[in-house]
């Protein structure tokens, strides 16, 4: 695997990368591939978050939650239920949105 070293006034240099550049670099690939999964369900979290902080105002105590509120909330609750892998985190689909 080649590097790009850049000299003097900048002026690049590519070389081949040493055996512990290599080993490095294969590293961090490695861990960032990794971390695929975490970060996936991390935005998808977020994203579900959002819906249930959209519809707090539901579950005042001053209001009678609809059932299907409820069954809305609790889906987006259960939204990362057996998400394993990236795939298919990507392909979740959210319920669809209550507006009461």
């Amino acid at each position: 695997m080649k590097k790009v070293t850049v000299i003097g006034l900048g002026t690049p240099v590519v070389e081949d990368m040493t055996s512990e550049e290599l080993a490095l670099k294969q590293a961090e690939e490695k861990a960032w591939n990794d971390g695929a999964l975490d970060r996936a369900l991390f935005n998808l979290r977020e994203k579900r978050n959002n819906l249930i902080a959209k519809t707090d105002w539901t579950s005042s105590s001053d209001l009678t939650m609809s059932d299907a509120m409820k069954t809305y909330r609790q889906q987006l609750r259960d939204a990362t239920t057996g998400l394993d892998t990236v795939e298919k985190v990507q392909a979740y689909e959210f319920p669809t949105e209550v507006l009461k």
